[in-house]
This record gives structure tokens, C-alpha cells and sequence, in this order.
């Protein structure tokens, strides 16, 4: 079984943030050499999350605009006492740091409209990914 761990580190330039990371992540699965496995893409901050959907300009906003009503920025949540920032807390912590996708012939396995997304729910920032690919 082979193992391979690569860092990325992804630059946000607004609070509310859609990167797509694709590309990115496709690139450590080909240079990993592994065949057939898994891929797990996970982000370590407790104010990001990690996404696999469509990435057009609508829906991009429309994921923004989701997570602005429904973990309200403005609304008093306790946690805003200390860094104003409990919405991206609870978002991160529901939408999920990481995602797992098939590999398969040296490929990740993925619908035809889905992309691999990082959303910044707290920027600007310079936020870590780290893509790790096992199997054989």
C-alpha cells in the first residue's frame, strides 16, 4: 500500500469565500502514483470547510448566501465575544472539514458537475489543505 501527503496552501482575499481546489487536488493524486485507493482532502481550521458540488458563479453565491442565513454573522451567538466569528465556527462544524473520494485508475472519482471546494467562512486568510492519497 502506498502512502502520499502533500500540504496546499490556498489564499482567500474575502470573508465568504468559494475556492475551487480541483485542479489542485487532482495534481497530488497523479504525482502520488497510486493507482486505485482513496483520496482525503481536509482542511484544519475550525472556520473553513471543505465542499464537493458544482462551481458556477450562481450556485457559488447561492452557497454564500445559504450559510449567511442560516448561521446569521450578525446574530448574537455567545462565541462573538471573543473573535465575532461563531458563525464560521458552527458552519465549518456542520458542512465538515474534509471529504473522501475514490480513486480509480490513477483518477478521482467524482461527478461530472463536481468540483472539490474550500469554503472560507472567515477571511481573508491563508488557509492549509492537505490532500493525502492511499492505495495501491
Amino acid at each position: 500500500m502506498k502512502a502520499y501527503f502533500k500540504e496546499l496552501v490556498v489564499n482567500t482575499s474575502e470573508r465568504f469565500q468559494v475556492v475551487n481546489i480541483t485542479r489542485m487536488v487532482e495534481e497530488v493524486v497523479r504525482e502520488s502514483g497510486v493507482r486505485n485507493g482513496i483520496c482525503l482532502v481536509f482542511a484544519p481550521h475550525a472556520t473553513a470547510a471543505i465542499i464537493a458540488n458544482e462551481y458556477e458563479p450562481r450556485i457559488v453565491a447561492d452557497y454564500i448566501e445559504l450559510v449567511k442565513q442560516v448561521f446569521k454573522p450578525d446574530y448574537p451567538w455567545r462565541h462573538n465575544s471573543i473573535d465575532n466569528n461563531a458563525h464560521a465556527h458552527l458552519a465549518s462544524a456542520i458542512i465538515g472539514a474534509s471529504r473522501v473520494f475514490p480513486v480509480k485508475e490513477g483518477r478521482l472519482v467524482r461527478g461530472t458537475w463536481q468540483e472539490i471546494l474550500l469554503v472560507e467562512l472567515d477571511g481573508p486568510r491563508s488557509r492549509h489543505v492537505i490532500v493525502e492519497v492511499m492505495g495501491e
